[in-house]
């Protein structure tokens, strides 16, 4: 399976001259940003994987977390207006000769609803990382879609001998994506990815953060997966 090639440097010029014209600008984090980043993040997923959403829980709880890249906790704005959210975690794949090899893996990246499907999640996927090559990133793992992942040079893992941790050795994971930052990065390596442990957070804590927020109803919707 073939993923889509990611922009050509004549492309992505002409995105970044885009986002000029537009006023959008990418930045890091602020403390004061947080609140916003988590409103913004729930409005983004709310009832798209499952009724209601765990994302801003995830954002809330990562920020303190010791595989978090602060480098790379990277927000959107447009006209002074947040927009877009996106955050690193570092994590490792255990090599089946016994090395671990360093790596990073990122989400959620969150567009605001009304500005989604505009390109503006891909533009900033592909600003992030390539910050994530500056700080010495080899390879990225993403669990997603193949589909919106492959437009910016996304493939399946085991297609280069990476495993999702938990599932069959001789599958093709379809949701198991990887991106080599650095080609050729992954010569010789075969082995398992392990989520960070972060992302597994208690729906039970999730659900008493989330009271702190604007009710909102929880639909259960065709094509979640929980």
């Amino acid at each position: 399976i073939s993923a889509s090639r990611a922009n050509s440097p004549a492309e992505e010029c002409k995105e970044d001259r885009r986002m000029k014209q537009e006023n959008i600008i990418i930045r890091r984090e602020m403390p004061t940003d947080y609140v916003a980043v988590e409103h913004l993040t729930r409005e983004a997923f709310w009832n798209v994987y499952r009724p209601g959403c765990l994302e801003h829980y995830v954002v809330h709880v990562l920020r303190n977390d010791p595989a978090f890249v602060p480098e790379l906790d990277l927000v959107m704005e447009q006209d002074g207006a947040l927009i877009g959210h996106i955050l690193y975690m570092r994590a490792i794949i255990k090599a089946d000769d016994g090395r671990e090899i360093p790596m990073m893996t990122f989400g959620p990246i969150s567009i605001r609803p009304d500005l989604q499907r505009r390109g503006l999640g891909k533009y900033l996927l592909d600003y992030s990382m390539e910050k994530a090559k500056e700080l010495g990133a080899g390879i990225l793992c993403i669990e997603g879609n193949l589909d919106f992942y492959g437009k910016s040079g996304f493939v399946l893992a085991g297609t280069l001998g990476i495993r999702y941790h938990g599932e069959p050795e001789q599958e093709l994971v379809p949701y198991f994506l990887l991106k080599e930052l650095r080609p050729g990065f992954l010569n010789g390596v075969a082995g398992v990815y392990h989520t960070p442990q972060g992302y597994y957070v208690d729906e039970a804590a999730a659900e008493v953060f989330d009271q702190s927020f604007p009710p909102k109803e929880k639909l259960k919707l065709p094509g979640q997966l929980f």
